[in-house]
């Protein structure tokens, strides 16, 4: 059975630099019957653990260390098996969160893991945050972007461990040169696809200048 795309809301809320606000996020399911890989598990793990089902985790991917998007990680990856993978230069967010309970592995740019016979390779795209990643599948047409860019532009940079000049770099670099094509299936809100971000860049800079 080949690979499918899952997908999961959930709400809670966002911390950091002494603000709290609410939020929902995507959560997403990349496997078949047998095995998965779940991104950003978010809020409730409890929901999380239900779409899993009785399938083996391959892995619970974290696309980047704020606290929306981790903190039902490590519930999910003891009660899975599954292993933790984050980037390095995300640690201080992640052990802020979670202290007592370190990644398993290091994503880094380049790498690549496989589930149910797709590929999602790891695509550093820091600016967000400096460890943030992207997962492209290209066998399902779709990159999984985190906050990193979203429908109708780049993903906030103006708190903590963030640089817009070096998410614009990420997006310009790497995201918009993946095909026009290619779903981007990002961390909040609607999807969306790199033909249809792209010509748009520009006014983002100089929004953002």
């Amino acid at each position: 059975m080949s690979a499918r795309i899952e997908h999961l809301e959930t709400s809670g809320t966002f911390s950091l630099d002494g603000g709290t606000w609410e939020v929902s996020n995507n959560v997403w399911l990349v496997g078949d019957d047998g095995e998965t890989v779940v991104i950003d598990p978010a809020h409730d793990a409890e929901a999380v653990l239900a779409a899993i089902g009785g399938r083996t985790v391959v892995g619970v991917i974290c696309t980047h260390g704020h606290d929306d998007h981790i903190n039902a990680a490590a519930e999910v990856a003891d009660k899975t098996g599954g292993p933790i993978l984050i980037h390095p230069d995300d640690e201080p967010l992640w052990r802020s969160v979670h202290p007592d309970r370190a990644p398993d592995a290091w994503l880094a740019h380049g790498e690549s893991v496989t589930v149910a016979g797709t590929t999602l390779r790891v695509l550093g795209t820091p600016g967000h945050t400096w460890g943030a990643v992207s997962l492209y599948a290209p066998d399902l047409g779709a990159v999984f972007s985190g906050d990193t860019l979203f429908r109708g532009g780049p993903g906030a940079t103006g708190r903590s461990y963030s640089s817009f000049p070096t998410i614009i770099e990420s997006i310009r670099d790497t995201l918009l040169t993946l095909p026009a094509d290619t779903v981007v299936r990002t961390g909040h809100g609607p999807t969306t696809t790199v033909g249809a971000e792209a010509p748009h860049l520009d006014s983002w800079i100089q929004r953002g200048s």
